[in-house]
């Protein structure tokens, strides 16, 4: 569970450092910056910013029921990030699975990848597609709607 937190503690932790540092130097304001933008990296990064991941087997059984297409994402990938940002309020409409949550979801992805972990795959109509444009994800959405 603590795996896909790694990165934003990791930019919380330099952040701060580098920012003490900067205060220590007498520049309070550029620590301030600095500290918020090294906050807003680790928030874009955390697992907060994508919608609730399910199981690999349970969003499968939901894309068969209702259509929608189901993404395979990690925290920490830009791509994911990406496709999430650009997806907007969508995104919610679509089955997320988070490959370093759900070990099922990690298999499915390395069986189409030929072995690798490359995310975001999304899967419509049972055919997998690797780092998909945002835009064709959106009319996919339509179609399954």
């Amino acid at each position: 569970m603590m795996r896909p937190w790694i990165l934003p503690m990791l930019f919380v932790l330099c952040g701060s450092v580098i920012a003490s540092a900067l205060v220590l130097k007498g520049s309070p304001g550029s620590a301030v910056v600095l500290l918020l933008v090294f906050a807003l990296l680790a928030g874009l990064n955390s697992p907060l910013v994508f919608p609730r991941s399910i199981g690999a087997a349970e969003a499968q059984r939901l894309s068969a029921a209702d259509g929608r297409p189901v993404v395979y994402w990690r925290p920490g990938c830009p791509y994911c990030l990406r496709l999430r940002m650009r997806l907007g309020r969508r995104a919610r409409r679509l089955h997320w699975v988070d490959i370093w949550s759900d070990p099922a979801g990690a298999a499915a992805v390395r069986a189409v990848n030929e072995g690798n972990e490359t995310v975001p795959t999304v899967v419509v109509d049972g055919r997998p597609h690797v780092n998909p444009e945002p835009a064709w994800v959106r009319e996919q959405l339509s179609r399954s709607a």
